[in-house]
C-alpha cells in the first residue's frame, strides 16, 4: 500500500468516525431536550443543528475519498459490498434530509407539540445510527452478497 492509498483510507476512517459519533451525542442531548425550558431547549437545538450540519460536511468526506479509494484500490463499482453500501448511502441521504431540518424548525412553530418533536428526533437518530452501522459493516466486514 502506498503512501496516497494509506492517507485516503486513514482520511476515510477519520471522516466516517466523524459521521457517526456525533449522533451517539445527540441522543444525550435529546434526554436533556425533554426537560428543557424555552431557553436551554433553544440551546439544545442550536446544538442538534450544528452536529448534523457537521455530519454533513463530513459525509462529503466520506464520500470523496470512498470514491478515491474505489478508483486507486482493488475493488470495482460492481463489487457487491460497494454496491449495497451505496444504496443505504443514497438512502440515508435522502433521510438525513427530511428527518432532522423540518422537524427542527417545528420547535419554533407556535403551539408545536414538543414532546413529540422530541420524540420522532429520537426516533430519527436511531434509524440514522442505523444506517451509518450498516454501511460500516459493509465497508468493514466486505461481505460478498453475489
Amino acid at each position: 500500500m502506498n503512501i496516497a492509498y494509506q492517507f485516503l483510507l486513514y482520511t476515510h476512517i477519520l471522516s466516517a468516525v466523524a459521521s457517526i459519533g456525533p449522533f451517539f451525542v445527540l441522543l444525550a442531548l435529546i434526554k436533556k431536550m425533554r426537560v428543557a425550558e424555552a431557553d436551554a431547549q433553544q440551546a439544545y437545538i442550536h446544538v442538534f443543528s450544528s452536529s448534523v450540519r457537521l455530519v454533513k460536511h463530513a459525509g462529503h468526506v466520506l464520500v470523496a475519498s470512498g470514491v478515491l479509494l474505489i478508483l486507486n484500490g482493488p475493488w470495482s463499482w460492481k463489487t457487491s459490498w460497494v454496491v449495497m453500501t451505496i444504496i443505504v448511502m443514497f438512502s440515508s441521504i435522502f433521510f438525513l434530509a427530511r428527518a432532522f431540518s423540518p422537524t427542527l424548525k417545528g420547535f419554533n412553530e407556535p403551539g408545536a407539540n414538543k414532546q413529540a418533536l422530541v420524540d420522532k428526533l429520537h426516533r430519527s437518530v436511531w434509524i440514522y445510527i442505523f444506517l451509518l452501522m450498516l454501511m460500516l459493516w459493509f465497508m468493514t466486514m466486505k461481505p460478498n452478497l453475489w
